[in-house]
């Protein structure tokens, strides 16, 4: 059935400003995030030490995706994202006085509360899906997370005219980066806090009408217990959270690895674009692709496309470019297949009243398997090498593959083309 006009205007609104949101958003975080590594080895002098950053911005994000997820429940969509960003900028600020102060806690405390970035990002692919269509549910959700390319793409790239206004203003090169990255995420803020109105969410439930989908904010234990009925959301959590993971352990490791094979971080900053790309760029195409094909087949093209990005990196001779570059883009590619359809297939396998609830724990399982990865990714770095990263990280792709054959056999041949046709979960 047809979207009311209203709604659908509410729609073409979001959409617009989101996207211009995610563009200042995806600045300033990825030209923060992609040197935070570099900003810790030069701390401590230590490989391993360098890739808690990673497990730190994902613990802050994990959290952020619990805590915005609260408010938007009860408030709607703006103030969350809102206050996301703001908690980011305070981050952006306190990685900058630990690079000045030479301080690894300070710069680890400071990725926490930088990691709500993230979280917003993510947060908003959701924004665009409140009043989309269930036919078109993909294309908005992907539409949103494509917006973050540009940003993205031209974020590392900024690394060196940004070292430029550090040391104008005294301060050590890498934290340039991060203080362009705050000014960055200010505008975000100031693009949502003033624009997105009305706030999609809230439209959203006055369609529906109060009765038939109040507004809900249930714990973590609560929205586990209605992802739990659900064996499609159960899928889908379990494939955005191994997507994000393989993503992160390896991306963020790379730049450590390249800079050992004595790349500059200007040829850093452009094999993270190239990936970066593959993760954004894309997804309009991955978006039709889950509304055309369907959710199932795409999110599993996209472990393979991750399993393959691996082994490229993972078997690439010392200072090779193009296997870095080839290998990265496989990453973001699969990456995106992964996040789009999986979250497509988790929106549509839940309760309308409690979405936010359920959207919100499965960024918290996303950002903390990532945040363990992270941390394990540096860990086997620094002992092993990065090879072997790349081949745990295959290996972590295994129990997925099982899931969807076991999900896919559970249906007993019904379509999997369109829309999740689970029996509609129970709120507790």
């Amino acid at each position: 059935m047809d979207l009311p006009a209203r709604a659908r205007a509410v729609q073409r609104r979001t959409v617009r400003v989101l996207l211009a949101s995610q563009v200042l958003g995806g600045v300033g975080s990825s030209t923060g995030f992609s040197l935070s590594t570099l900003l810790a080895k030069e701390i401590t002098g230590n490989a391993a030490l360098a890739g808690l950053t990673g497990t730190f911005a994902a613990l802050g994000a994990a959290g952020a995706s619990v805590a915005l997820s609260r408010v938007m429940a009860v408030r709607g969509r703006r103030p969350g994202l809102v206050l996301g960003y703001s908690v980011a900028i305070g981050g952006t600020l306190v990685i900058v006085s630990a690079a000045r102060l030479h301080a690894y806690w300070l710069l680890l405390l400071g990725m926490a509360l930088f990691g709500w970035a993230s979280a917003v990002n993510l947060q908003a692919r959701y924004a665009g899906t409140d009043l989309a269509p269930a036919e078109r549910r993909g294309r908005a959700l992907s539409m949103v997370i494509w917006a973050v390319t540009i940003g993205s793409i031209l974020g590392p790239n900024l690394a060196h005219p940004a070292e430029g206004t550090a040391r104008v203003l005294g301060l050590p090169p890498l934290a340039g980066a991060f203080l362009w990255s705050g000014f960055a995420l200010a505008g975000a803020a100031l693009i949502l806090g003033l624009m997105l109105r009305p706030d999609p969410l809230l439209i959203a439930r006055e369609l529906r009408g109060e009765d038939a989908a109040a507004p809900r904010r249930l714990s973590l234990k609560q929205s586990f217990a209605v992802i739990s009925e659900s064996p499609h959301a159960v899928l889908a959590i379990a494939v955005v959270a191994v997507s994000h993971t393989v993503m992160v352990s390896v991306m963020s490791m790379t730049p450590v690895h390249m800079n050992s094979d004595g790349m500059s971080v200007t040829v850093i900053g452009l094999v993270l674009s190239v990936h970066i790309s593959g993760m954004y760029a894309f997804s309009p195409l991955v978006g039709i692709a889950v509304d055309r094909i369907g959710r199932i087949p795409v999110l599993s093209a996209g472990m393979a496309v991750l399993a393959v990005s691996c082994l490229v990196v993972g078997t690439a001779p010392m200072g090779s470019k193009p296997h870095m570059v080839v290998g990265l883009l496989l990453l973001g590619i699969g990456w995106s297949c992964g996040v789009v359809a999986g979250s497509t297939l988790l929106t549509e396998s839940s309760p309308v009243e409690v979405r936010p609830s359920v959207q919100g724990a499965s960024d918290f399982v996303m950002q903390s398997s990532s945040a363990g990865g992270a941390a394990l990714a540096g860990l086997v770095v620094g002992t092993l090498g990065y090879s072997w990263l790349a081949g745990f990280a295959v290996a972590l792709l295994a129990p997925v593959a099982v899931l969807v054959v076991v999900t896919v056999s559970r249906q007993g041949g019904r379509s999997v083309s369109s829309v999740s046709e689970d029996p509609a979960p129970q709120v507790p």
